[in-house]
């Protein structure tokens, strides 16, 4: 142990393996060495040099002990512990690499060589050789493809279309350069096949078929290109946008034969495209076989789906039945609503819940869940008056078979639904009937079905029934935009315009996008005289629909209350764009720019109006008087003949044929008017004024038998307006005698004064300035008629009254319920449940 060195640092080779026959520290605790020490194998001598061609007789043994340059081995390596150039060859595995016994004669420790200096400078590149050209033009393609999908991904289709062109345009350029170079066999066949087949993308997505087909035609034609065949289904859709089934139809199966049954997904997408093009070729018993299959071998919702409604379309009922089981047991592979629910108060829990909760994987499974259930609900509403002798027991085997699925929650929907059924059959007992019966399920339904009541009853002017469904609607869910409007719509026809305000406002605040609530709100404050609040509600209803005819006429209606004719004019030109063919719209521009002095313009639009609809009495009679005006009296008797055919009892149109043919010169043609007018109506003493006048003129006999008949018809008038005129003051003075009796009856009681209240329901969208407009309108309009002593002569100018009707009838003025318009063209379009309900 004397040799046994104790060190006050780590061991450097510490946890490092080693072979235990170096360890000589322990050699003599080493049997085996021991041994071999006393056996012979330990005193053999020393070896000793041999020289070729020498004798080793009168030599003296050499040995490396005792030499200062030892001899090198047989082998040409140095001895252990020889000194060449001056440093010791070291005893390896003995000691640390870069260790040197010749450190102390001026050598330092560097194991690196940081002394020779920095490292010489690294080559430039040298790009103009052919090989990194040839990288360059490699690089640029690949970006070029890069930037199409992007510009694809952002809708830019021309620009992705260009780059994809560039892009091939540059491919080529680089086989050329490789050819060129001698190494057309590194050509890049992965480059040349992703250029190709982002440019056929290109062209399809630009409507470019006859190019897309001829590319994909160059990739599936090489052989080359390992998998090329899958192609064929891009070809296959391509023909299916151009209706070309049976070519579709080709390679479709062409693509199928191509691709193993090891890719079962692409296979029963390929079957299912197969089906979907039988289907618009007419062939259902063809679709109905690849359906099959595909439900038996992978059933989705889809393709359930599609298989009902080709036995619809065959009419079997069994099959249909059958299908249907089939579709509500798919299984969606969604996870339950119930994992989104915080199961305690745990913090970290709560805030992974809420960060999943409306992630992109939730909102997928939530758009597959809305999927599966429009496709269930569309089918049983189809289905259910096929299936049975009647819809009602159609509906009720789809409500059973639902119950007994993971749709349960639909059975009641689908209740709603034929409730719905029944009022486009006019059977509104059994429709009122049916959504009764949801008055003591859950609030959600009950929600639905006493929001549809309260719509019924109010269609039906029963108020209060309207209004006790409302309520109860609201107490099943106060949150219920379509249950507030109907409140507010049941206020509304009370006449309690505040209170109606009040939850048309609470709907939007539930719901923004609330449309009939935003309407009716814009109405109250019309009705309650606010046009700038109203106006308001209509400018922001316009920017959610946008073609809607009802507020394109409200906000020129509130334009014109706030004595702006050239926003009016202007909302008006947008909803002729809409409904060009209104004749009451027409009509209105026409009395705008007559109010603005605009005759031509007037004309113009009174015309179209005319044309559109030649019964309406106010545009016949602006354009008579407009041609009279004109001094063309011969065409104003066109329109006051139709106004005799519209209203043959008003003798008025009468006398304006006779006056129009009278002005134009045709006096014998007005005399014969008047005669006719005369024997419809004798009593007329305007009529008999004009005989007599024209008989006058004319020098004829009958003027004597006019004049006599006048002045008796017109006695009559005098004896019947005394007897008005003494029934008048006989009534006054009664009047008079009750109301002194009644002062005296109230200054007996100081304090019991009497109020009347005078209220007026003044026209809808009409203001007090609109309403002594009309007034003056009116009162012009009555004195353009004929006077006593100048009958139809005087060419002063005729302000005609033309009043405006709501395009789409009365209906305009009225609250909008909480329903929305079905799509009635499409029978399979899926109808939304509880607050839209629209009786046909």
């Amino acid at each position: 142990m004397e040799n046994v060195h104790l060190a006050d640092e780590d061991d450097l080779y510490s946890g490092y393996d080693y072979n235990p026959a170096f360890d000589t520290e322990e050699l003599d605790n080493d049997p085996g060495f021991q041994q071999a020490v006393r056996t012979s194998h330990g005193r053999r001598p020393p070896m000793t040099a041999k020289f070729p061609g020498t004798s080793t007789g009168g030599r003296p043994v050499g040995t490396s002990f005792g030499l200062r340059n030892p001899m090198a081995s047989s082998l040409g390596r140095p001895m252990t512990g020889a000194v060449q150039d001056g440093a010791a060859r070291p005893m390896t595995a003995v000691r640390a690499a870069g260790y040197s016994s010749t450190m102390a004669r001026g050598s330092t420790f560097d194991p690196l060589g940081q002394s020779k200096g920095a490292a010489p400078p690294l080559e430039s590149r040298n790009d103009d050789t052919p090989e990194e050209k040839i990288k360059i033009l490699e690089k640029k393609v690949n970006d070029l493809i890069e930037e199409s999908c992007m510009a694809q991904s952002r809708g830019d289709m021309q620009l992705a279309l260009d780059k994809a062109k560039e892009a091939g345009r540059k491919e080529r350029a680089l086989v050329r350069q490789r050819e060129q170079t001698g190494t057309a066999d590194h050509i890049n066949l992965d480059l040349t096949y992703s250029v190709l087949f982002n440019l056929a993308t290109q062209y399809a997505n630009n409507d470019m078929f006859p190019e897309a087909l001829n590319t994909y035609q160059v990739i599936v034609k090489n052989k080359m290109f390992s998998n090329a065949g899958r192609l064929k289904v891009n070809m296959g859709n391509i023909y299916f946008k151009q209706k070309n089934y049976p070519k579709a139809i080709k390679f479709y199966r062409m693509a199928l034969d191509q691709i193993s049954n090891a890719h079962k997904e692409m296979r029963i997408k390929i079957m299912q495209n197969i089906g979907v093009v039988f289907i618009r070729m007419g062939q259902y018993s063809d679709a109905i076989t690849s359906f099959e299959h595909i439900m038996s071998e992978s059933p989705n919702i889809r393709t359930g789906f599609n298989l009902i409604l080709c036995y619809y379309a065959v009419g079997d009922r069994d099959k249909m039945k059958k299908a249907f089981q089939k579709l509500i047991s798919v299984p969606l592979g969604i996870d339950d609503e119930e994992k989104y629910i915080p199961p305690n108060d745990d913090p970290h829990t709560n805030l992974v819940l809420e960060a999943i909760k409306n992630d992109q994987l939730h909102q997928m499974e939530r758009e597959r869940k809305a999927l599966a259930e429009k496709f269930i609900m569309t089918s049983a509403k189809l289905i259910a008056p096929a299936i049975e002798s009647s819809f009602a027991a159609g509906f009720d085997w789809c409500v059973e078979m639902v119950k007994s699925s993971p749709y349960v929650e639909l059975a009641n929907d689908l209740e709603i639904n034929k409730a719905i059924t029944y009022l486009r059959q006019r059977d509104f007992n059994q429709a009122v009937e049916t959504l009764k019966m949801f008055e003591k399920k859950d609030s959600r339904v009950k929600s639905a079905a006493s929001t549809n009541l309260s719509f019924l009853y109010f269609l039906e002017k029963d108020y209060e029934q309207a209004d006790r469904y409302a309520d109860l609607a609201m107490m099943a869910d106060r949150y219920n935009p379509a249950a507030l409007v109907n409140k507010g719509n049941t206020l509304w026809v009370r006449g309690d315009h505040e209170k109606a305000a009040e939850f048309y406002k609470e709907a939007l605040r539930n719901d923004a996008s609330c449309t009939e609530g935003l309407y009716n709100l814009g109405l109250t404050y019309k009705r309650l005289g606010r046009p700038e609040e109203a106006l308001d509600c209509f400018l922001k209803l316009h920017a959610i629909l946008r073609n809607s005819a009802q507020v394109m006429y409200q906000l020129a209606s509130l334009y014109e209350m706030l004595e702006d004719p050239t926003q009016a004019i202007e909302w008006l030109m947008q909803l002729i764009s809409v409904t060009p063919t209104d004749p009451r719209v027409l009509a209105k521009l026409g009395e705008l720019y007559d109010s603005e002095g605009d005759k031509s313009q007037a004309f113009q639009y009174y015309c179209e109006s005319f044309r559109y609809s030649p019964s309406s009495i106010e545009v016949i009679e602006w354009l008579g008087a407009y041609y009279i005006d004109t001094q063309f009296c011969e065409k104003a008797i066109q329109y006051f003949e139709r106004a005799t055919l519209i209203q043959p009892t008003q003798v008025k149109w009468h006398l304006m044929v006779a006056s129009c043919y009278r002005r134009s010169g045709n006096y014998q043609k007005a005399l014969d008017t008047y005669k006719d007018i005369h024997r419809k109506f004798p009593e007329n003493i305007e009529c008999l004024r004009f005989l007599v006048r024209l008989c006058t003129d004319m020098d004829l006999k009958e003027v004597q038998d006019y004049a006599t008949k006048l002045k008796k018809v017109e006695k009559m008038k005098e004896m019947r307006e005394q007897r008005v005129k003494s029934g008048r003051e006989g009534s006054s003075r009664s009047r008079r005698d009750g109301s002194a009796s009644s002062g005296e009856h109230r200054a007996q009681g100081p304090g019991c004064g009497t109020i009347s209240l005078v209220v007026r329901y003044p026209d809808s969208g009409q203001s007090s300035h609109g309403t002594s407009a009309k007034g003056e309108r009116l009162s012009a309009k009555l004195r353009a008629l004929p006077g006593s002593n100048e009958p139809y002569e005087t060419s002063r100018q005729q302000v005609l009254d033309a009043s405006y009707v709501d395009p789409l009838g009365p209906q305009l003025e009225r609250p909008k319920t909480a329903a929305r318009k079905r799509n009635e063209d499409d029978e399979f379009a899926d109808e939304e449940l509880g607050d839209d309900l629209l009786p046909e």
